[in-house]
């Protein structure tokens, strides 16, 4: 009775509530859990650049693609619950919705596992397909060696958040995802400072904060109000893993697409930036932290469009299509506004930003400044894109929001990261980006003006 109750008052929420008010309560707390989610790498990156310098920092980008692999399958497994939780739920079928969110929770737990014990075999061919260089080496694998223990909690973490938040508890997810990083922040200088412990601090820091978030995470699983969860609602069925996958293409494209780039760009930086003034370690320090810090912008852009994704999903599902239309324009409107600040911060404070993640040659800074202005030129365009992609997945058009993730980052970026360099020297990694961006977000508005044809302009009935 208590859960017919839930799933009544999240009808009334979801289908009935002014959509600004509920995009407000909703991405409100999720922008802050994002943000707070990425500081992780952030903070570490700050205090590793004070404490070692620029090669530290070379060393964290280096082993970021760790990270994006427990990213691509996390939110593959999270976003594809949530979104068949929430579609489920409108269609008024809350035994699918709890089956799929229970069959993604079993499955974290388990790549967890696997991913953490596949990257300590393999670690070291790992980092050197990464970019890693000599000079680099060594540090890589004292950071990776410990936080490949958290691995487990960070990909749990990655994909409950959604999950939760779809279950319209917005503010604990944040919570979770909160204390977990503000523990990371109080004992990073603690343990790098105070006891001197280098990369390992920073590294231990960062685990004990994913362990923090995920067992809060899990322990919501006993409390969720629109569905009451059994022990077999949490055995892997093959039909649920093929629904996450369906569901979750999008951003599990988007981020194997992310990794791919990375990889590739490390590498290029690694044999250009030897031909250059700079050097190889410099460009790899410099591309890390502008990554970084384009993180934040995606983070928050991520959740604006996650707390669009279950007021889109129920809508839709619930047939309100006049409400799925009045979602998908105010979360591009509000897109735009943030991709518009973080371009005129980029573009206006370029020295200061890397002026954070600590001190560096002349070289340095004249690279880095040249670095983020030019990567990040067309971030203004990166929002509207974003939240398009997301918009399509919510209503669960997987294919074409994965279709939009392969055109960024493999059919335009990789052929130019490969060819412009060749022109251009260095300078020809940099310039590929905003290029990419701009390709991108024309082949998105076009993808979404057909789409919407499809889409009534007034409620029916379920």
């Amino acid at each position: 009775m208590g859960k017919t109750k839930a799933i009544n008052e999240r009808k009334t929420k979801f289908g009935t509530e002014p959509v600004g008010k509920l995009l407000i309560s909703l991405a409100v707390p999720a922008i802050i859990a994002n943000l707070v989610n990425a500081l992780y790498n952030v903070v570490d990156q700050i205090f590793i650049g004070q404490k070692i310098g620029f090669l530290g920092n070379a060393a964290t980008n280096v082993a970021f693609p760790l990270t994006t692999i427990c990213l691509a399958i996390g939110l593959m497994t999270g976003v594809g619950a949530a979104t068949n939780f929430n579609l489920e739920l409108g269609r008024k079928r809350p035994k699918r919705a709890k089956s799929v969110a229970g069959t993604a929770a079993t499955m974290l737990l388990l790549s967890g596992i696997i991913l953490c014990i596949l990257i300590n075999i393999f670690l070291r061919p790992m980092l050197t397909a990464f970019g890693a260089t000599n000079q680099i080496f060594d540090y890589a694998i004292e950071y990776t060696q410990i936080t490949s223990l958290g691995i487990p909690f960070l990909l749990f973490s990655i994909g409950a958040n959604p999950m939760v938040r779809a279950d319209g508890n917005s503010f604990y997810s944040m919570l979770a995802i909160v204390i977990g990083a503000i523990t990371n922040t109080i004992l990073d200088p603690l343990f790098m400072f105070g006891f001197n412990m280098g990369m390992d601090g920073a590294a231990w820091a960062t685990v004990i904060g994913q362990f923090i978030s995920a067992i809060m995470l899990g322990l919501y699983f006993f409390r969720f109000k629109s569905v009451k969860f059994e022990l077999k609602d949490f055995k892997i069925k093959i039909r649920e893993i093929w629904i996450l996958f369906m569901l979750g293409t999008s951003p599990l494209i988007f981020q194997c697409s992310a990794l791919i780039v990375q990889i590739v760009t490390n590498n290029l930086l690694k044999i250009y930036g030897a031909k250059s003034i700079y050097g190889s370690e410099i460009p790899i320090a410099v591309a890390g932290i502008v990554m970084k810090i384009n993180v934040i912008f995606i983070a928050i852009l991520l959740g604006l469009t996650q707390g669009a994704q279950p007021i889109a999903g129920f809508n839709y599902g619930a047939k309100k299509f006049a409400r799925v239309r009045e979602i998908l324009k105010l979360s591009l409107k509000v897109a735009f506004i943030i991709s518009l600040v973080a371009f005129a911060i980029a573009e206006l404070f370029p020295v200061q930003i890397i002026s954070v993640f600590g001190n560096g040659s002349k070289l340095y800074f004249q690279y880095g400044t040249k670095y983020m202005r030019v990567f990040l030129f067309f971030i203004f365009l990166n929002g509207i894109q974003g939240a398009i992609t997301m918009f399509l997945t919510s209503i669960g058009r997987a294919s074409k929001g994965a279709f939009l993730s392969l055109v960024r980052q493999i059919i335009s970026l990789l052929p130019l990261l490969i060819i412009l360099p060749y022109f251009m020297g260095i300078d020809g990694i940099m310039f590929a980006f905003p290029i990419a961006d701009f390709i991108a977000f024309v082949v998105s508005v076009i993808v979404l003006k057909g789409e919407m044809k499809s889409i009534p302009k007034v409620n029916q009935d379920v």
